[in-house]
């Protein structure tokens, strides 16, 4: 028999692998890696995080790509929401400090509105609420793919200074995030096979190397002295302006869908596509553009992925009781019959 969920479970997840890092971070701060240690530490981030994107690209179908995009306008919505108004919200945010941001709360939240979305939890967020699945599985790639370039671009452009962006960070950029996901593009007719048979054990490889990421962030933030930063207060006010700007999000996700002219279910795919933000594809990005201020940076989009992910299980549900209930409304009687209801179509 299987297990059921408990309520609370199913109606507040708490994503196992947040749990994780959480752990991580805890280990950082009782134990930061410092000296010889940081050192071995960091080469061992950099190239997890080029194996990162080496797998990110070798998993990516070009030619699934290439024939979703006949639902253009689909996938320019959700980019749009993703690059866009995202990064709109984050800079009007920083207006917030510093009655209730740090400035360095406040990169970190504007760099939380520039990664891109997010593929696992918008594809099974759509399922659950009945949208386009196929629509939220080439939304997710395409933002995916679209923030290797934009996210590292837009970050220069808004955060300028403050990042500490350089020459070298963009050298940084191309070496360690763009050059293995070309290359493992350009290697997956050979790799395709092995990395499909090991999806399972490759997925561990992926979220260890994440941890990896953050606890050599968070010990140079912990060397740095940089937590002193954090106060329960600012904390509580980071909380409120993340709550906000994923309320934000949902609501124009869900109404300027429908006055694009979307169906239901494109609008789910739009909704929750559009609404999510990458923790695994934001963590290693911010380790090559932060430096020693990652651990900080990164502090906005940690909260916002397990906010994300409680608010839109509700979501998707509340979503899915909707539909049931349209699909099960009696229809008028009239003189001739009635065709069948024509499914939502998908808008391209």
């Amino acid at each position: 028999m299987s297990r059921r969920a408990s309520p609370v479970q199913a109606w507040l997840p708490v994503d196992p692998f947040i749990t994780a890092l959480l752990g991580t971070v805890v280990l950082a701060a009782l134990l930061p890696a410092s000296g010889r240690a940081a050192d071995a530490a960091d080469v061992a981030s950099t190239g997890a995080v080029a194996l990162l994107f080496f797998l990110y690209g070798a998993r990516l179908s070009v030619r699934e790509t290439l024939g979703a995009l006949r639902h253009w306008r689909l996938h320019l919505t959700v980019l749009a929401a993703t690059f866009a108004a995202f990064p709109l919200l984050g800079l009007a945010a920083r207006n917030l400090q510093p009655l209730l941001l740090t400035p360095q709360l406040a990169d970190g939240l504007l760099f939380l509105c520039l990664v891109p979305s997010t593929i696992q939890s918008s594809i099974a967020f759509t399922s659950i609420a009945r949208g386009n699945i196929p629509a939220a599985i080439c939304a997710g790639s395409f933002s995916s793919l679209a923030g290797i370039l934009l996210t590292p671009l837009l970050a220069a452009l808004l955060l300028g200074g403050g990042g500490g962006f350089s020459g070298d960070s963009v050298l940084k950029i191309v070496l360690q995030l763009l050059v293995p996901f070309l290359a493992g593009q350009l290697l997956r007719r050979w790799t395709g096979g092995f990395l499909l048979r090991h999806k399972k054990a490759l997925g561990r490889v992926d979220r260890g190397s994440i941890l990896l990421v953050v606890y050599t962030a968070f010990s140079e933030g912990m060397v740095a002295g940089v937590w002193h930063q954090v106060t329960p207060l600012r904390l509580g006010g980071l909380l409120l302006v993340e709550a906000l700007v994923l309320t934000a999000m949902l609501l124009l996700t869900w109404y300027g869908s429908k006055r694009l002219g979307f169906g239901r279910a494109d609008r789910i795919a739009i909704q929750f596509a559009g609404s999510k933000k990458s923790l695994a594809a934001g963590l290693p990005m911010a380790s090559v553009l932060f430096g020693a201020q990652a651990a900080v940076a990164v502090l906005p989009l940690m909260l916002f992925h397990q906010m994300q992910l409680m608010v839109c299980a509700v979501m998707a549900r509340r979503r899915a009781g909707e539909g049931a209930a349209v699909s099960s409304t009696p229809r008028p009687a009239t003189s001739r019959t009635l065709a069948p209801a024509a499914p939502d179509r998908i808008t391209g």
